[in-house]
């Protein structure tokens, strides 16, 4: 892992910094950095959090706590969010209210307090793409609640730098996957395929299987936080993936392999809703935040053996 040596010493917050990707980047901070993380506990444990660093119990949606962990702050890492698709489809407003109103409190609280923010966004905001690899100027067209939220915060980031001055960075993550990940989060499909594989079950995959997309490991994900929290080139919004996509049946394949499972592959209906392809085209961050994923997908999966 590279690690920033910019932020060597530095004061950073991470909110959701008990959660899956947030996590990650605490724990590769927590010996370089003074860090803190804010979260609510909601869903992350206080026991993931490393000893080193502070923490802050509370809700992103309370402006004063979040600018009262601001304050003094170089960079924030911005994690805290909804990130279950469904959950946004089943209760929209408060998934919002976490999602965009949040956002704007930590923006808020770095308009005032002169930090720097990376934020999380997602490939969720394209929607069915007119092409793959998918460019950052590829037309937004989100199918979700969450969708349209992340596509609400990865503008609001960005105009906080043109109008405010705000140092900004929006990472577009596509399929994120790693150890510490919890189920339907991100990229279920990977977490069910491995509960199948362990029970001796049948792995079962939606339609024809020849959907793809771009699994991106965590490892790569923090790679791109610490590029994003150094680089000259802010107020932009970067795609985070690896600039390959595998199917959905092959991705099955090579968790059996994993596993070393013989469950049989099924076939169930398509899922409504479900778009057919989708592959990053990372050669802007690669451009401007050097950024290079270095987790092959065989590699990444082989980390998650020990989680189940």
């Amino acid at each position: 892992m590279r690690f920033g040596s910019e932020l060597d010493g530095a004061s950073v917050l991470v909110t959701g910094g008990a959660g899956f990707i947030g996590g990650h980047i605490a724990d590769t901070l927590a010996d370089h950095a003074s860090v803190t993380v804010l979260d609510d506990f909601s869903t992350g444990a206080k026991t993931t959090v490393p000893p080193s660093c502070d923490v802050v119990e509370a809700d992103i949606r309370d402006a004063d706590a979040v600018a009262a962990a601001v304050e003094g702050c170089d960079v924030v890492f911005h994690e805290a969010a909804v990130v279950d698709v469904s959950q946004s489809v089943e209760t929209p407003i408060p998934c919002h209210d976490v999602n965009v109103d949040g956002t704007l409190n930590v923006l808020e609280a770095a308009r005032t307090h002169d930090a720097r923010v990376v934020v999380a966004s997602s490939a969720a905001i394209y929607g069915p793409p007119t092409s793959t690899p998918i460019e950052e100027s590829e037309p937004t067209d989100p199918m979700s609640p969450y969708g349209i939220d992340k596509l609400a915060i990865d503008h609001y980031t960005r105009c906080y730098h043109d109008l405010y001055g705000v140092d900004t960075v929006a990472l577009r993550y596509f399929n994120a996957y790693g150890p510490g990940q919890s189920a339907g989060a991100y990229s279920g499909v990977i977490d069910a395929f491995f509960e199948q594989a362990r029970a001796g079950e049948a792995l079962t995959v939606y339609g024809d299987g020849e959907q793809t997309r771009d699994f991106v490991h965590v490892e790569d994900i923090v790679q791109a936080n610490l590029l994003a929290a150094t680089t000259d080139d802010v107020g932009e919004a970067y795609n985070v993936g690896t600039g390959t996509s595998v199917t959905i049946r092959e991705l099955a394949e090579e968790v059996k392999a994993a596993v070393g499972s013989e469950s049989p592959i099924v076939h169930t209906d398509p899922r409504e809703g479900d778009i057919r392809h989708s592959r990053a085209d990372v050669a802007r961050a690669n451009r401007k935040l050097g950024y290079e994923p270095t987790v092959s997908l065989g590699d990444g999966l082989a980390t998650l053996v020990g989680d189940w």
